[in-house]
């Protein structure tokens, strides 16, 4: 079994909070011409057909059986169902706001990895959580007045997600990432699939229709960076524990904020400006944090 190598965990995690804003923004251009249950199924499609035969090919153990093959499937439809909160969110919300509201995840994720995990999270691990969390706070714009229900999408998707990366913990090291992302994306087609086939005519959500070219294009998009971004994730979970890299979670609310203007021109104003700042801190703490315990780690003599 591996042992936990927290560095490593975090510039994976880190590598996925760049990633995931960018698919995001490939759905919030496209998400307004496709339905959702389009959106989804060509999203786990292409996860499935680029890592299914990379398993193959590189003779991957992909076999899963009992309380793993039963996680998984758990995992699946959790997948699911926080990509389909996420996509409908943005439907509605700036990316941004979209991404700084879902982040009460890591907060919940903390708490899940303390009193579920029984995982150890120390006090300076806890106050840069909530610092980053006041931080999101700052970042927050959308009047709810404005806005209405569709504000609370991003909420059950930050359930949804700490919940999600509960379960990706609990299996983590006794899977390999490419072989569980590939089930996990062959399940999610065989699960949608019927679903698609019998209501596509009378389920809106679920309407079919052939995308032109710009639009497979950006489903494609949507497939390998969503793919890449959860292999990150599953890695990340694979050498840290979840309480280690719940406050880097928030540094994905600056990437998303410069993908949001560049692609969007939707820009901050003052207030925002220092919750990004304040959540970046205390993300990058967390570095610093681990990097000072990893030292004193290596200078302690192994016991008889």
């Amino acid at each position: 079994m591996d042992q936990d190598r927290p560095l490593l965990g975090i510039m994976m995690m880190l590598g996925f909070c760049v990633v995931a804003p960018m698919g995001d923004s490939l759905a919030k251009l496209i998400g307004q011409s496709l339905s959702l249950g389009q959106l989804l199924w060509c999203r786990f499609m292409v996860q499935m057909l680029v890592l299914v035969p990379l398993v193959w090919l590189t003779g991957r153990h992909w076999k899963m059986q009992g309380r793993v093959l039963r996680l998984t499937f758990l995992r699946t439809l959790l997948h699911i169902a926080g990509i389909g909160g996420m996509f409908t969110a943005l439907r509605y919300l700036p990316l941004a706001d979209a991404v700084a509201i879902a982040f009460v995840m890591p907060f919940i994720m903390l708490l899940l990895g303390k009193f579920v995990l029984g995982e150890e999270v120390g006090s300076r691990r806890l106050i840069a959580c909530a610092v980053g969390f006041a931080g999101t706070l700052l970042v927050v714009q959308p009047s709810f007045a404005d806005v209405g229900w569709p504000a609370l999408w991003p909420l059950f998707v930050a359930v949804t997600f700490a919940l999600f990366m509960l379960v990706t913990r609990q299996i983590a090291k006794q899977t390999d990432p490419v072989s569980l992302q590939a089930v996990s994306g062959a399940m999610a087609v065989a699960l949608m699939t019927p679903l698609l086939l019998l209501f596509s005519e009378d389920v809106g959500a679920l309407a079919l229709r052939l995308p032109d070219g710009r639009e497979t294009l950006l489903l494609l998009g949507i497939g390998l960076l969503g793919t890449l971004g959860h292999l990150l994730m599953t890695w990340s979970l694979r050498f840290a524990p979840s309480a280690t890299l719940a406050p880097m979670q928030y540094l994905e609310i600056p990437f998303a904020t410069v993908i949001g203007f560049v692609v969007f021109r939707d820009l901050p104003n003052g207030l925002a400006a220092v919750g990004i700042l304040i959540t970046v801190g205390a993300g990058l703490y967390v570095v610093l944090r681990e990097r000072t315990v990893a030292r004193r780690q290596m200078r302690v003599p192994p016991t008889a």
